[in-house]
């Protein structure tokens, strides 16, 4: 008989000691693919251009510049969707939370956003703990870089996001963070608007030490032709992706630009 008492308390524990099942999870924007992947979180539906990690690419599409497909997201039947307000339509994405669905704003607008945005992550991830690993070790990571490369006089530096229109980032970017912890001190940081349209005049008038752009060593070539021959400074090119993306690569941004500044 004790035998069998101990068997129906197992059979009635079972279900306590089972893990839940994971939650279906949409993400709405790129950078919010990678921050679910980094959080242990596989989503069942992302946006266009979601190619990072490669798993991401076989998922289907439910978002693109143009807005959010509700036909397919509610297809996909979501527990969470993870939203952005920088880029997903709020109109669209207030339908979805009127239709039911659960919405998580994601703003990993700073480097310590999006620390905080995984630690988020991990209410809904099936492994917390590596949400909250990957967390510390960003938090550790650029703490270190800061530490490394601070200069008591910081590197004038333009950071460029195209040319026709010449856009830069101003000091409300992630962007800037990345620059500033790397000992570079943007020419721009005080303007109003977070992305300005600057002149080309603006920027000569500033007297860059060096150039900062998204992209390869191609693009940083095509770039140094452009400012010439008024200006000749190192351009220095950062993976498009890992400096773009307001994600977990922004890590290797900054360990990139980092190195690549004190070595100018």
């Amino acid at each position: 008989m004790p035998k069998l008492r101990w068997a129906i308390a197992l059979l009635l524990l079972l279900p306590l000691l089972a893990p839940a099942a994971a939650l279906r999870v949409v993400t709405l924007a790129p950078h919010l693919t990678e921050l679910a992947f980094a959080a242990g979180i596989v989503p069942v539906g992302v946006s266009d251009y979601a190619d990072y990690p490669a798993a991401a690419r076989a998922l289907p599409r439910v978002a693109s510049w143009q807005g959010v497909n509700i036909e397919r997201v509610l297809a996909l039947r979501p527990d969470v969707v993870l939203a952005w307000r920088g880029g997903n339509p709020q109109r669209q994405v207030e339908q979805l939370a009127a239709l039911g669905v659960r919405i998580m704003w994601i703003d990993s607008d700073s480097l310590s956003g999006i620390s905080a945005a995984l630690d988020r992550l991990a209410t809904i991830s099936p492994q917390p703990q590596q949400a909250h690993q990957q967390a510390q070790a960003l938090r550790d990571g650029f703490a270190a870089l800061r530490r490394q490369y601070h200069r008591d006089r910081p590197l004038p530096v333009f950071l460029q996001f195209g040319d026709r229109p010449l856009f830069t980032a101003a000091g409300q970017t992630v962007q800037n963070e990345v620059l500033t912890l790397c000992g570079g001190r943007n020419l721009f940081a005080d303007s109003r608007v977070p992305w300005p349209q600057v002149s080309r005049e603006q920027v000569l008038a500033r007297q860059p030490q060096a150039i900062v752009i998204p992209g390869d060593a191609a693009h940083a070539t095509a770039v140094s032709a452009f400012w010439q021959p008024q200006l000749s400074v190192r351009v220095i090119a950062v993976a498009d992706d890992w400096f773009s993306r307001p994600g977990p690569r922004l890590l290797l941004a900054a360990r990139s630009l980092c190195q690549a500044l004190a070595a100018r």
